[in-house]
């Protein structure tokens, strides 16, 4: 009984020591990023009230939420995501603001998945939000912070996949497709399945510049120039055509910031949440199967809880980006100051004042009283297993000192 409570429910683990360090200084590495493009910082509730993230809203299924119950009989949830709260909380703080706000967040996400798909169940998320602009230079900026943001973390090979909502849901509505080819269509997007794509495409009858737009969604695109084709396609269609040529006008844009070689336009990228209306993307890295970052616009959603106010932004999946960094064997920086000092029981006051004198100096200081029977080097393997940089002994007086005693 005693031996089953040491172990975690599956999808949840414990951090600690250097992993438990590693992760705390990426996300200040990440925080201080987002603090330089002027995002200020906000903080929502662990649980919500489930119409937070019901159905309408488009958020996660209500399968993979946590639930629960509070004294009251009102249905709460674990959030499964944070952008919905913070739509919340800008309604109800921001509602007279008409002026963009730029938010930035750090939290831990909580769905249900299926065991069998061998995810954490619980995830940190460390994101950004720019509400209250709806022009394609605040999609830039959201990319360009995404982009900033993997290079801050180490990495140095990645890309960004950016499609838009609009272009799917707009060719499967020209087309025509009933609900349940549609959803037959979303389940080979999803498995890069685009032979099948091209199969199913074939037995539904349509114009056949709809066709050939089906056949452009597992295709990447390296720059703006190769949509030309499809734009011209797409020109009959207002909505497909107004989802191209957002996409051409942003690629634009974030040539500014000299991100564009790590950016590829996809016009089949899908997403699970609902909510996206205009342009979605995902990042992606060697090491990880999962996406280590994820956003879209969402200009919806504040709608939802009452403010009028079009809005973009991202979550990295820190603990994707963790997996990544280590099977790519990039190292996080982690500062590290603190000493061990060890003191005989007879100059504890002496030991207790050097402590304290040490660490309002600013150093960092892990104090231990010299227990009978120990060694030296027990007490540096000690150091070392809880990430001291140094040990330093204050020996009993009238000890006879030696070329290895070390001293304040």
């Amino acid at each position: 009984m005693i031996r089953s409570l040491l172990h975690t429910p599956e999808g949840v683990r414990d951090l600690y020591n250097q992993e438990c360090a590693r992760k705390l200084a990426l996300e200040e590495r990440l925080k201080a990023l987002l603090k330089q493009y002027g995002y200020g910082a906000i903080q929502t509730p662990t649980f919500e009230f489930f119409d937070i993230f019901s159905r309408e809203i488009g958020t996660t299924p209500s399968r993979d939420l946590y639930k629960f119950f509070d004294r009251e009989g009102n249905t709460l949830v674990l959030r499964p995501d944070i952008t919905p709260s913070v739509a919340r909380s800008v309604t109800k703080y921001f509602a007279r603001e008409d002026m963009p706000i730029r938010l930035w967040y750090q939290g831990n996400t909580f769905i249900n998945n299926s065991s069998y798909q061998g995810r954490l169940k619980e995830t940190t998320q460390l994101g950004a939000e720019l509400i209250g602009d709806d022009s394609v230079d605040a999609d830039a900026e959201i990319l360009s912070l995404v982009v900033q943001a993997l290079k801050t973390a180490g990495l140095k090979e990645f890309q960004i996949t950016v499609g838009h909502a609009d272009f799917l849901k707009s060719l499967v509505t020209e087309a025509g497709l009933t609900e349940e080819t549609a959803q037959e269509l979303y389940a080979l997007i999803a498995n890069k399945n685009f032979f099948g794509v091209e199969e199913l495409v074939e037995t539904v009858s349509m114009a056949p510049e709809l066709k050939q737009l089906f056949q452009k969604l597992g295709i990447l695109y390296d720059n703006a120039g190769q949509l030309s084709e499809v734009r011209q396609l797409a020109r009959p269609y207002p909505r497909i055509s107004g989802a191209v040529n957002r996409l051409i006008s942003l690629y634009e844009a974030i040539s500014y910031y000299q991100i564009a070689p790590y950016v590829s336009l996809e016009l089949g990228i899908l997403s699970s949440f609902q909510y996206y209306t205009g342009i979605i993307f995902a990042g992606y890295t060697f090491g990880s199967g999962e996406p280590i970052v994820k956003g879209g616009r969402y200009d919806d959603l504040l709608p939802y809880f009452g403010k009028q106010a079009p809005s973009i932004g991202f979550a990295v999946v820190v603990d994707q980006l963790m997996a990544a960094l280590s099977r790519q064997k990039i190292r996080i920086p982690v500062p590290n100051r603190c000493k061990l000092l060890v003191y005989h029981p007879s100059r504890r006051q002496e030991a207790i004042t050097q402590a304290m004198e040490l660490r309002a100096q600013g150093e960092e200081i892990l104090l231990e009283c010299w227990q009978e029977g120990r060694s030296r080097e027990a007490y540096r393997d000690y150091a070392g297993r809880f990430c001291c940089v140094d040990t330093v002994f204050l020996e009993e007086p009238g000890f006879e000192k030696t070329g290895m005693e070390e001293t304040l």
